[in-house]
């Protein structure tokens, strides 16, 4: 009887320690830790997001031969990476952007997952809370500061009366920050109309009706699909004098006027400093609060390419905090 005892009390240590090694991911040591990466398409914010997140890993000592960087393509590619992510002996699953996350999500419900470049995660129910996620999700939100990109919108074109909302109707992220967006819009006495994309064919027929709507100046939020394929509206809006404010950095360089974003490389250091206290067993993805850059942390950049051939005329040191494309 006392053997029976003995090899139940064993039995139970033993799934005792694997429950505890799966919650949190932990890994003998950095070296052997093995990190899948599921990105939901490139482009400048989604490279920046692994980048950081990248090199905080592996300065830690988690080898990069070790990650396994996948880049979807597009959303409906993105079960098929995770799957194979999650089925490739990963202790971990970064996953970059909110169709990666919601894939790698439905994958498992085992390995801790840590996402970036996604906008709220208590509005995709995959946490219980941003504060407390309770399960084995958590991130890095990218948020970013829509109210002071309208400020910026005012003090850059102060005539200002009409504005567009541009996004991908099918990126809940983009849907989550239009509804902000109509908020800060009203708040400074704009009319304001909608104008959703759905996929790459739709951008220039949508583009081209702003500009035969006669809309002053375009607002487009941190949204992958508009991200990726930003010259092309940039293509339609510039020679009809109509200059797009955006929601980060690379969308700028690719054709907007100017932006208040978020840095996605930090953003990404962000989420690696999340992953490796999961990895080491300091902490679990349920309770790691959704991290965010501060307002004080973000970039101001103004294209003057682009206001060149808007016919906007910015004087620099109105400006003194802002890099700015030449």
């Amino acid at each position: 009887m006392k053997k029976i005892s003995a090899l139940l009390i064993a039995c139970m240590l033993v799934l005792t320690g694997c429950n505890s090694a799966s919650e949190t991911g932990q890994a003998k040591d950095l070296s052997k830790a093995k990190i899948g990466v599921v990105q939901l398409m490139q482009h400048d914010a989604l490279d920046a997001s692994y980048e950081g997140f990248k090199e905080v890993l592996v300065k830690a000592g988690v080898k990069e031969s070790n990650i396994d960087y996948q880049v979807a393509g597009d959303q409906s590619n993105c079960t098929t990476v995770a799957d194979k992510l999650v089925n490739g002996g990963n202790d971990l699953i970064y996953a970059i952007a909110t169709p990666a996350l919601q894939a790698a999500a439905s994958a498992t419900s085992d390995l801790p997952i840590v996402g970036c470049a996604v906008t709220d995660y208590q509005s995709t129910k995959l946490v219980k809370s941003n504060k407390t996620p309770g399960g084995n999700v958590t991130g890095a939100s990218d948020l970013t500061p829509i109210n002071e990109q309208f400020d910026l919108m005012s003090k850059l074109l102060p005539n200002t009366k009409k504005v567009a909302i541009m996004y991908c109707g099918s990126e809940d992220n983009s849907i989550y920050q239009g509804k902000i967006a109509q908020q800060a819009a009203k708040k400074k006495g704009y009319q304001y109309k909608i104008y959703k994309v759905s996929d790459s064919n739709d951008i220039q027929a949508v583009t081209s009706q702003i500009v035969n709507d006669k809309m002053d100046v375009v607002y487009i939020p941190t949204d992958n699909l508009l991200a990726t394929y930003m010259s092309s509206v940039e293509a339609v809006t510039s020679p009809a004098k109509i200059p797009c404010i955006v929601g980060e950095e690379g969308m700028t360089r690719a054709g907007g006027l100017a932006t208040y974003g978020i840095n996605y490389k930090n953003l990404g250091k962000l989420a690696g400093k999340q992953a490796l206290n999961i990895l080491k067993g300091k902490k679990t993805a349920s309770n790691t609060a959704i991290a965010k850059l501060k307002v004080n942390e973000c970039t101001m950049i103004i294209n003057l390419k682009v206001a060149q051939k808007c016919g906007i005329n910015i004087n620099k040191d109105d400006y003194p905090n802002a890099t700015f494309v030449e």
